[in-house]
């Protein structure tokens, strides 16, 4: 006799098969129409293969003549995301406390929630678009566009850690009649400072990367740097801060990778 043995076979996202074959006809034909009516202009685009050869003819090898105006353009965007991450977690604490649906009342985690919805509505760059025509060219409108980008990410992020704590302690501080500011620095933020730690420094190296981002239409930067960079044609240079960003990125990464491992 043959042994039989059981094999254990993932069950399919669609159980029936007809439906099944059905969902995924339907997603091939969609993404086939949408590819054949999307208005794309293929003269422009055959003329855009020439053009980007020109620009990366013309940026190799990469030109570092000009250091000082990269470092200085770096630097600005380092001082820009360290202003941007204080603000931005400082605010995110009690925005993340106003969102946390077991500490507060409804009306309350309504408003929290509404901040952090807007404050994650938009892309950084739109944001700053409407920074730099509210206060003007510069790393001010950075620091206020990575502040609210922060608040999306980290109060978000800090608000699901404090509806995640161990409500045990919250209710014995209560039971002895502690007022609510000692039930919060007792026994809520000892519970959610570790996360606070680390979601503070992931914000950090995401923020030094978006700041390369919005420099591009204006607030300031290496981002505006490169920025002036194209609009010269000095495409050389543009290469030379392109390594530049990419490097301190990936050192930067390295950096919060080791930190986040030792406190988590």
């Amino acid at each position: 006799m043959s042994e039989v043995r059981d094999h254990w076979q993932k069950p399919p996202f669609i159980a029936n098969t007809a439906l099944r074959w059905l969902v995924y006809g339907g997603a091939i034909a969609y993404f086939l129409w949408v590819g054949a009516t999307m208005p794309i202009n293929w003269v422009r685009v055959s003329e855009g293969i020439g053009r980007a050869g020109q620009i990366f003819g013309g940026a190799f090898p990469p030109s570092f003549e000009r250091s000082g105006l990269l470092i200085d353009g770096f630097l600005e965007s380092l001082k820009i995301a360290l202003l941007a991450t204080a603000g931005g977690v400082v605010l995110s604490i009690p925005i993340a406390f106003m969102a946390a649906r077991n500490i507060v009342p409804l009306p309350v985690y309504y408003i929290g929630r509404a901040i952090i919805i807007i404050a994650r509505s938009f892309h950084p760059v739109i944001v700053a678009i409407i920074f730099v025509k509210s206060v003007g060219f510069g790393p001010f409108a950075g620091v206020l566009t990575l502040i609210v980008y922060s608040i999306g990410f980290v109060a978000k992020m800090l608000a699901e850690r404090i509806e995640e704590i161990d409500f045990g302690q919250v209710e014995a501080m209560r039971a002895a009649g502690a007022p609510y500011l000692s039930t919060l620095f007792y026994a809520i933020f000892p519970q959610i400072m570790p996360r606070q730690i680390g979601l503070a420094i992931y914000q950090l190296d995401s923020n030094l990367r978006a700041s390369a981002v919005v420099g591009l239409v204006g607030a300031g930067g290496i981002g505006a740097t490169l920025a002036n960079a194209f609009g010269r044609y000095d495409y050389d240079f543009a290469l030379a801060i392109t390594i530049v960003i990419v490097g301190v990125i990936l050192i930067s990464e390295g950096i919060s990778g080791q930190i986040r491992k030792r406190i988590g």
